[in-house]
């Protein structure tokens, strides 16, 4: 009979531990690693930050400054030869199954790891232990593995070594950015692969994440569930955690005719949301309105397209969309020329937050005259939405206790 192990568990139960592990292992990714230490956005108590670093350091074999620098790299140049992991620049195919080692080049960078890393731990223990021996604490896993499963802990160590580079390289860095729905129209290619993020801790959610990277929480709509905010708002209650950020709630505040430094903090603060509320209140129902009217405009626009599909296309960033796409798009406007005029508004708008404007007082004027020019329009969708924005407000941008 082959050594069962100290515990002598059966191979069900070795299963069950192995996903138990495999899963303390993602949580400790997306909230040590990703949330807590690449973009701030919440502290941990000591104890819970030693114990997770510990852990990914025995199951990953990961230095934190080398994450933190390449995840921080990945923001500040997605979607560009820069990007160390992008699907766009190197195929979905090379990133599923190669994404492990794309991040392994990239840690190797001094240079990166030095500019991007900064205030990733740099104590004794991380320094003389967790950096300097970074593949021991593998090895010592998979000696605890046979130690306690047997010749079972052979499978165990091998798929808790796989669980990350096939999941969060392979999957969130591949599929994160190829397949899946956008809640808002970033200038990458993110998406979100699911809108329950259980399996891979709310990183499944990640299309979110990119709109606001700062933020805590993942979920965005009510349907959405991040099991990592979950632990989170656990550890808040133990006082083990004190959250910094969460995603900002633009709202609509009645009444409200002055366009004032608050309408413009809140549109720079919530501007993803309201350039998606924009798609929601005024392309989708224009595109509606345009193809019920003349259907063949879908037709001309591009073979078998719907009011869906145009009301998807109008709400892509314009730098997103090839060719093929820029086609359709001045199809739906030589039908209806309201359109380009809506579009071209909501190119002005996402203007405002992009360009480098001196000082806050000549954004502001530029929004004052967006809005007067927009309620000059004619077109009623329009109109609406500038008024909409006038009583634009802000909550949540720094987070209760």
């Amino acid at each position: 009979m082959p050594y069962a192990g100290l515990l002598e568990w059966s191979p069900w139960q070795v299963a069950l531990a192995v996903l138990l592990m495999t899963h303390i292992t993602i949580v400790s990714v997306t909230v040590y690693l990703h949330r807590a230490q690449a973009h701030r956005a919440l502290h941990l108590h000591p104890a819970v930050a030693h114990f997770l670093r510990f852990w990914l350091w025995l199951t990953t074999g990961m230095v934190t400054r080398q994450w933190v620098a390449v995840h921080r790299k990945h923001h500040a140049h997605c979607e560009t030869e820069l990007d160390p992991h992008s699907p766009r620049v190197l195929g979905i195919g090379e990133v599923f199954w190669r994404g492990a080692e794309h991040y392994r080049e990239a840690a190797k960078n001094g240079a990166d790891v030095e500019r991007y890393g900064h205030g990733a731990p740099d104590d004794w223990l991380e320094r003389k232990v967790y950096a300097r021996f970074s593949l021991h604490g593998c090895g010592l896993l998979l000696l605890i593995d046979l130690l306690l499963f047997g010749v079972y802990g052979i499978t165990a160590w091998a798929v808790q070594m796989l669980w990350i580079p096939v999941l969060a390289a392979g999957v969130v860095n591949g599929f994160g950015h190829h397949w899946g729905y956008r809640n808002f129209e970033t200038q990458d290619a993110s998406t979100n692969i699911s809108p329950w993020g259980i399996i891979i801790g709310g990183e499944e959610l990640h299309n979110n994440h990119h709109a606001f990277p700062s933020s805590a929480k993942l979920s965005m709509r009510r349907w959405e569930f991040d099991i990592g905010w979950a632990y989170i708002r656990l550890l808040q209650w133990l006082r083990l955690a004190r959250v910094k950020r969460v995603a900002p709630k633009p709202r609509f505040v009645e009444g409200k005719e002055s366009i004032d430094l608050d309408t413009l903090r809140a549109l720079l603060v919530g501007r993803m949301h309201v350039i998606r509320r924009f798609s929601l209140d005024v392309l989708r129902p224009m595109t509606r309105e345009i193809l019920a009217r003349v259907p063949e405009a879908g037709m001309r626009s591009g073979p078998g397209l719907s009011a869906r599909s145009a009301a998807r296309l109008l709400a892509r960033a314009r730098c997103q969309l090839d060719e093929a796409g820029l086609a359709k798009l001045q199809g739906l406007f030589d039908q209806d020329q309201e359109l380009a005029v809506v579009y071209q508004f909501r190119e002005r708008l996402r203007l405002i937050w992009e360009r480098n404007a001196p000082s806050q007082e000549e954004l502001l004027r530029q929004l004052q005259e967006w809005c007067q020019q927009a309620e000059r329009t004619g077109i009623q969708a329009l109109e609406g939405f500038s008024r909409q924005l006038r009583g634009l407000t802000i909550t949540g941008a720094p987070v209760p206790a």
